[in-house]
């Protein structure tokens, strides 16, 4: 009888996670601060749902390969207008994966296989850039100081320092990347000319921005070098903006 009860319970799980995979277009997400698209080419979004992947797995360095990102973790691949897209991270409920950077304007549809089961087509829409910042769990944007450590609260900035912000979804850059490959030097985002970033409501002068780019070394990230004006007040919120996208209202810069 036990044996009995054993085969059905391992029939019935085959039969559960035979299943394809579930999400929805409003389950895709910006991976930096879970906003919801659109998205941008070269940009980390996030796939919520169930039955994404047999488990759990982030990217090792066994994984990378010629400097590329895989396009399959754990028997499952994402699936952009076609090709399959770079991988971060899989599991049962979450797939981060990498927008290709080749990617134009428009909607796009996304697709799910894992093992075989393919799950449904959606749409989403992709522009130009979609800015987004990475953000702490207190509310602060990640920001560094130029000696590379952490801006907070207890490790301020000031008026007149240079600092790193980092960003997502800030678009196409001069070189543009390969779909998956991690780059490794500077490239100017193409769109520049467009590019504003507001400090307590207040555009800053263009001249004040050293570099908006990707980050070498990391895929799909992107960091903002500027210097911070005078009369900032303490702690005042951030925006980053291109063109009629901005990154979501509220966040704040550790600025004393």
């Amino acid at each position: 009888m036990l044996r009995t009860w054993l085969v059905l319970a391992l029939l019935l799980a085959n039969a559960a996670w035979g299943q394809a995979p579930v999400y929805s277009a409003d389950s895709m997400v910006n991976a930096p601060n879970y906003a919801p698209g659109p998205f941008a080419p070269n940009s980390i979004v996030t796939i919520f749902g169930s039955g994404l992947s047999r488990s759990s797995q982030g990217l090792t360095a066994g994984d990378i390969v010629n400097n590329t990102l895989p396009t399959e973790l754990n028997g499952t691949h994402v699936y952009v207008d076609g090709p399959p897209a770079p991988l971060l991270y899989v599991s049962d409920s979450q797939v981060n994966f990498l927008v290709p950077g080749n990617q134009v304007a428009g909607d796009v549809k996304i697709w799910v296989v894992r093992e075989g089961f393919t799950g449904p087509e959606v749409t989403v829409t992709l522009v130009d850039a979609a800015p987004a910042l990475f953000q702490t769990a207190a509310g602060y944007a990640v920001a560094a100081h130029v000696d590379n450590s952490l801006i907070a609260p207890g490790s301020p900035a000031q008026a007149g320092e240079i600092i790193v912000v980092y960003a997502c979804g800030l678009g196409r850059t001069q070189p543009n990347p390969v779909p998956g490959v991690i780059p490794q030097n500077a490239a100017v985002i193409q769109r520049l000319s467009d590019l504003q970033v507001y400090l307590g409501g207040t555009a800053i002068d263009p001249a004040s921005i050293q570099y908006a780019g990707l980050t070498p070394g990391s895929a799909g990230l992107y960091q903002i070098n500027l210097v911070l004006p005078d009369n900032l007040g303490t702690d005042p919120e951030i925006r980053v903006a291109i063109a009629d996208q901005s990154s979501p209202a509220g966040l704040k810069l550790a600025v004393q």
